[in-house]
C-alpha cells in the first residue's frame, strides 16, 4: 500500500478525501486524515477500511514528524503559514508533498534541497492558485504555438452563492475561510498593467474600482483587482505583456457595500479591542462613529457614510442585525476583523441545503499574423450543498489528481513547483473534465483595456 497523509480536514478537504478513498482499493491507498479535531478527522472515515482519522497537532512535533515519516506523499491542507514546518519534515524524510496555496518565500528556499532529493513539492494547486494557472497556460500555450503573441491577459475568480440559494441584500454567504474575505486586499497596494502604463490601486479604493463581467447564460458580475498581478508576468512567461490585472469576482453590488466597512476600519485587524467578549454588536459599530450626546447609532452611521434611510445600502446593514444591543461579540482579545467576522458569520453561513457557484473568467489578447484577437473563456460550477460545495470539488480534485499523479510516477520534476508545465496541466485538466470542470471559450472581437467597462 502506498501512503497518503492530508493534515487538515476542513470544509475544502471533502472532495479530495472522497477522491481518494473512491480510488484506493485499485490504486493501493491507504489514507490517513490527521486534523486538530479528532472528530474532523474521522467523520470522513465511515469505518473504510482505507483510512484511518488521527488527532494530528501540527504544532506537536513528534507527532508531527511521526506521520510525515509513516507516509509516502503529505497533502497539506492547513493555512498557508503553517506549511513550512511539514515541508521541512518532508524534505528530511524524503516525502513528496502537496497543497494549494500559493509559494511563501519560505517554501521557495525549499526548492534546492527537494530538488537533490528527488522529491516534487506541488503547490498552487487548488482552485485560485490552481485551475487558474492550469487552464491559462492550456490557451497561452496554444497561442504560441500556433504563432501567436500575447498582447493581454485578464483572470477572474469567485466564490459566490448559487441564484438558488441567494436569499440575502449582498448575495453573498461565506464559502471557503470566512477570515479570508475579511481581510481580503490588505497588505499592499494591488499592483497590475493595463496597456503598458503601471497601476495601483490602494486598500482603500480597491472596492470602488471594479469591472464589469458578463458571463453568456448566468449574467453581469463585478470584479475587484487582487493584490499584485505583476508578478505572474515571470510565472506565465509574458514579461513584455501590455495588459495583465488578476481579480475576485462578486455579485453586482457587493463591493460597494463592503466599502462601507473598510472606510469606518472595521475590516483592521491590527490591533486588539478591550474587553471585546462584551462588547455588544451595536457597541463594536459605535466603536467607529463620532460621539455625539444625542444622535443615536443609526444616525450617526448614516451621517458618516452618506447613506439615507431608504438606500440600499442600508438595508443591508439593517439585514446583517449589526445594530443590535443586546448580541455579544463574545471573542476575547478580538480586533476589528474577528469582531466583524463573528457578525457576518451570524447571517452568511452556508445553510444545510444551500448550494455554492464558482465562476472563472479569462480573457487572452493576441496578435496573430496582423490580427489583433481575442478568447474570453469561462467556467461555472454549482455545489451540491453545504457540504459538498463547488469550492471543495474545485480546491480538492486537482489537488488529489496530482497526488495520485506524483505516487505513480506521472509527475516526476522535482522541485518546488506551479502546475503551469504541459506534462501537469494537460492531464489533470483532462481529469477534471469527467467532474463537469470545463471551460467555455469564445473567440470575441479584441477590446484591448476598455475604460468605459470600470464602474468606480
Amino acid at each position: 500500500m502506498r501512503h497518503i497523509l492530508i493534515i487538515g480536514a476542513g470544509r475544502s478537504a471533502t472532495s479530495l478525501i472522497q477522491y481518494l478513498l473512491d480510488k484506493s482499493e485499485a490504486e493501493e491507498l491507504f489514507i490517513t486524515i490527521g486534523d486538530i479535531s479528532i472528530g474532523n478527522a474521522q467523520k470522513f472515515t465511515d469505518g473504510h477500511p482505507n483510512c484511518r482519522g488521527i488527532l494530528l497537532d501540527v504544532f506537536n512535533e513528534a507527532q508531527r514528524r511521526k506521520a510525515v515519516d509513516d507516509s509516502d506523499l503529505v497533502i497539506s491542507m492547513l493555512p498557508a503559514r503553517f506549511h513550512i514546518e511539514v515541508a521541512k519534515d518532508c524534505i528530511e524524510f524524503g516525502k513528496h508533498l502537496v497543497t494549494a496555496s500559493y509559494v511563501s518565500d519560505q517554501m521557495q528556499l525549499l526548492d534546492v534541497k527537494a530538488k537533490a532529493k528527488g522529491l516534487v513539492f506541488m503547490n498552487e494547486i487548488g482552485l485560485d492558485p490552481g485551475i487558474d494557472h492550469m487552464s491559462a497556460m492550456q490557451v497561452i500555450d496554444r497561442i504560441r504555438a500556433e504563432g501567436g503573441k500575447m498582447l493581454l491577459f485578464e483572470s477572474f475568480t469567485g466564490g459566490l452563492i448559487a441564484p438558488e440559494s441567494d436569499d440575502n441584500l449582498w448575495h453573498y454567504k461565506f464559502t471557503w475561510n470566512p477570515r479570508n474575505v475579511i481581510l481580503a486586499g490588505q497588505g499592499g497596494a494591488a499592483e497590475f498593467i493595463q496597456e503598458g502604463t503601471y497601476k495601483y490601486i490602494p486598500y482603500h479604493r480597491l472596492f470602488r474600482r471594479t469591472e464589469f463581467l458578463d458571463v453568456e447564460g448566468h449574467g453581469r458580475f463585478e470584479g475587484y483587482a487582487n493584490r499584485n498581478s505583476l508578478k505572474y508576468r515571470k510565472i506565465y512567461g509574458l514579461e513584455n505583456i501590455l495588459t495583465l490585472y488578476r481579480g475576485t469576482i462578486r455579485h453586482l453590488g457587493f463591493s460597494k457595500a463592503w466599502n462601507m466597512f473598510v472606510q469606518l476600519g472595521m475590516t483592521d485587524d491590527s490591533y486588539i479591542i478591550p474587553n471585546s467578549e462584551n462588547l455588544t454588536y451595536r457597541g463594536f459599530v459605535n466603536l467607529f462613529l463620532p460621539y455625539s450626546p444625542t444622535d443615536s447609532v443609526e444616525l450617526k452611521m448614516r451621517h458618516n457614510l452618506k447613506i439615507d434611510q431608504d438606500d440600499l445600502m442600508w438595508g443591508k446593514l439593517e439585514e446583517l442585525d449589526i445594530f443590535n444591543a443586546e448580541k455579544k461579540i463574545g471573542i476575547k482579545d478580538a480586533t476589528p476583523a474577528l469582531a466583524l467576522q463573528r457578525i457576518l458569520e451570524d447571517k452568511w453561513t452556508l445553510q444545510k441545503h444551500d448550494k455554492d457557484m464558482i465562476v472563472m473568467y479569462h480573457k487572452f489578447g493576441y496578435e496573430l499574423n496582423g490580427e489583433k484577437k481575442q478568447i474570453d473563456s469561462t467556467m461555472v460550477i454549482k455545489g451540491d450543498d453545504q457540504v459538498q460545495t463547488a469550492m471543495a470539488k474545485t480546491v480538492g480534485l486537482p489537488v488529489a489528481i496530482a497526488a495520485l499523479k506524483i505516487l505513480n510516477e506521472e509527475i516526476t520534476t522535482p522541485g518546488v513547483l506551479l502546475p503551469i508545465a504541459k506534462e501537469v496541466y494537460e492531464p489533470i485538466l483532462k481529469e477534471l473534465e469527467s467532474f463537469g470542470i470545463t471551460f467555455n471559450e469564445k473567440h470575441v472581437p479584441y477590446m484591448g483595456y476598455n475604460p468605459n467597462n470600470v464602474s468606480g
